[in-house]
């Protein structure tokens, strides 16, 4: 289950890193990468701001705003009393004497806000699209926190990506952050880090 390909594209959407370790897919030009790099950059964006949110509808905090039946109805008669009675006349404050009813309600669309609102799972950061996959190969994409790229072109049969794309990412880190002479958002040229991904993914075949 070979490893075909990588890309690493930085947080501007421009392509810093490309390298083909298998034969598999047809020959692109330098020119088709840097399109790709930046045309996945797009649709990463976009499909990552079109991520729904689910509202969460919660009971009101004040109690006396969703009455149970009977104390609606005991309510509603202490109201009526109090209209008859004759010291109600002289309160400073008027008071209706026609009841109004109480109705439970659910929250209308227009009273929820951001912050009552959530994704799919908010444990997770929001993600745009992570897996492209056709017949002869499958695309994967990781972000990084900073916003960089890495796309991984594969066998659609091969196991375990996740664990092949944290070694990339952890040689990648180690070979390429930890560099004193590396510049951030420029083209990956790193000796170790070629020789690190060479016999890691190659050996995948």
């Amino acid at each position: 289950m070979p490893v075909y390909s990588l890309i690493i594209i930085n947080k501007a959407g421009g392509l810093v890193y490309q390298r083909e370790f298998q034969p598999g897919l047809l020959k692109l030009s330098t020119n088709d990468y840097l399109v790709l790099a930046g045309t996945f950059h797009g649709i990463h964006a976009i499909t990552r701001s079109i991520t729904p949110k689910i509202p969460n509808i919660t009971l009101p905090s004040n109690p006396s705003s969703t009455p149970t039946p009977s104390s609606a109805t005991h309510a509603s008669s202490v109201s009526t009393t109090t209209v008859l009675s004759p010291s109600s006349t002289s309160a400073s404050t008027p008071q209706s004497s026609t009841p109004t009813p109480t109705t439970n309600r659910p929250a209308s669309s227009s009273h929820l806000s951001a912050s009552t609102s959530s994704y799919p799972n908010p444990s997770l950061p929001v993600t745009g699209l992570e897996t492209l996959e056709t017949e002869k190969f499958r695309l994967t994409c990781f972000q990084t926190l900073t916003g960089t790229k890495f796309l991984l072109f594969t066998d659609p049969a091969m196991p375990n990506i996740d664990g092949v794309m944290k070694t990339v990412y952890e040689l990648y880190a180690d070979y390429v952050m930890k560099n004193p002479f590396y510049q951030m958002e420029m083209p990956v040229r790193c000796e170790g880090f070629d020789r690190g991904l060479g016999g890691f993914l190659r050996g995948r075949a």
